[in-house]
């Protein structure tokens, strides 16, 4: 009987840490989701703000090679 006793111990230390460990992981997939939905949030504003600026800006596109008008 001790034996079993101590089976059912250790299989309730491991399924105690393994819901600690399930809780961590939800919080950081939580967490992530947040910082992603926030990341995607500013690159939609970033990708609209220059395609205005693009929309706004008289003239083509400076190739790299290209002088500046100022030359």
């Amino acid at each position: 009987m001790s034996d079993t006793n101590e089976t059912n111990r250790i299989l309730e230390e491991r399924v105690a840490h393994l819901h600690n460990t399930v809780d961590e992981l939800s919080d950081v997939v939580a967490r992530q989701d947040a910082e992603l939905r926030a990341l995607t949030r500013r690159m939609e504003m970033l990708i609209r703000r220059e395609a205005e600026r693009e929309a706004d800006a008289p003239g083509g596109v400076i190739i790299g090679d290209e002088r500046p008008p100022h030359y």
